[in-house]
């Protein structure tokens, strides 16, 4: 993992919030969906929260993180805000998911300027905050949306009610997974 991902012990306020994540992350399992919730904080509210609806949606991109942050980004706009006042609003945000934003999901995050992130369990996959990229760091390459804003660091915490998350996604998984595509092979049974 990642240097720059610091490893704490959690906080009160950090275990409460991730617990409504792990809500989220509940929802998503109950819809068959892979097992991740998240939460945006502003001023100590959930202001926002996702689950992932990639299956129930058809349509890969609806991780929890994209889920959560459209809901927002709707609202500040039926509101009327400029792009300017949404990105001084996600600057003051925090997220709380389940497991590590992958990296479409971490570039996301960055390029919207959220504030910090705190996550439950490693992405040893498909990671985007230490994992296999360290896209929450201004160490990684700059990468631009079309001209319309630059990536920004944000904090990340790792490691935070992470038994919890690894549970979860492992009753999904030892359930298996019935909105998967037909194996090529045959699955040898694990001993």
């Amino acid at each position: 993992m990642d240097s720059s991902v610091e490893e704490t012990v959690p906080e009160t306020e950090s275990v409460a919030f991730m617990k409504l994540a792990l809500e989220q992350a509940k929802l998503a399992l109950d819809s068959l969906e892979v097992p991740v919730g998240c939460v945006i904080i502003k001023g100590q509210k959930v202001i926002s929260s996702g689950r992932n609806r990639t299956t129930e949606t058809r349509n890969a991109t609806r991780h929890a993180e994209m889920e959560a942050i459209d809901v927002l980004l709707e609202q500040w706009q039926k509101d009327g805000l400029t792009r300017e006042e949404v990105a001084l609003k996600f600057s003051k945000c925090t997220l709380y998911v389940t497991c590590e934003p992958c990296i479409m999901c971490a570039a996301a995050l960055s390029i919207i300027g959220i504030k910090e992130v705190y996550y439950g369990c490693a992405n040893d996959k498909f990671g985007g905050c230490g994992s296999i990229l360290s896209l929450h760091t201004n160490s990684s390459r700059k990468v631009t949306c079309s001209g319309i804003s630059k990536r920004k660091e944000f904090k990340c915490t790792g490691g935070i009610m992470a038994s919890e998350a690894i549970a979860l996604l492992r009753s999904f998984y030892e359930q298996g997974n019935p909105n998967a595509p037909k194996p090529h092979r045959t699955l040898v049974p694990r001993v």
